[in-house]
């Protein structure tokens, strides 16, 4: 059976963040507890099976989080059917590099579908305050945020199944 849709997915953040692991648990059900650091862009395949019976291919750009990458980025961001926007909660940093990540992805489409996630959650002493998170999905209209762990599998799905519904109300599918 071939793929009915077909959407590109990307994924943005700060080096070290989670994306990779992410990326991981959700594709091959697995956690890697040591991941290279991502150059440029890596890209994941999944099918899954909507909720209509049919299939969809998942193209997962994971993007490189460090800035020296950042200038080919715009060129691989076009097309995409929706993103996600991932800092750790344990590192206050990763989440101020936000806005810039905001701003590469909504050049192109402004109302391009978009999760945040806090990553890490299974680890202690958050830095990150929900009131700082609540702040920021206000101010940029994120319609959806979620705590995940890629090491307890806590909301990865979740977050997959968001961003899906997502994309199908922005295509007019729901």
């Amino acid at each position: 059976m071939q793929p009915s849709l077909t959407f590109k997915i990307i994924f943005g953040g700060e080096g070290g963040v989670g994306k990779t692991t992410m990326l991981h648990r959700y594709v091959e059900n697995r956690f890697l507890e040591d991941t290279k650091l991502t150059i440029g862009v890596e890209i994941f395949n999944k099918e899954i099976m909507l909720s209509d019976g049919s299939l969809c291919a998942l193209q997962l750009w994971d993007f490189g989080g460090q800035d020296r990458f950042r200038f080919m980025l715009d060129s691989f961001i076009r097309g995409a059917s929706g993103a996600f926007l991932m800092f750790d909660l344990t590192t206050l940093f990763t989440f101020n590099k936000l806005g810039k990540w905001l701003e590469l992805f909504r050049k192109n489409d402004p109302n391009l579908p978009i999760v945040l996630l806090g990553s890490k959650n299974d680890l202690e002493n958050h830095s990150v305050q929900d009131e700082y998170v609540e702040g920021f999905i206000k101010e940029n209209n994120i319609s959806t945020y979620l705590k995940v762990s890629s090491k307890t599998d806590l909301n990865v799905d979740k977050a997959f199944d968001r961003l899906l519904k997502a994309i199908m109300q922005k295509k007019g599918f729901l």
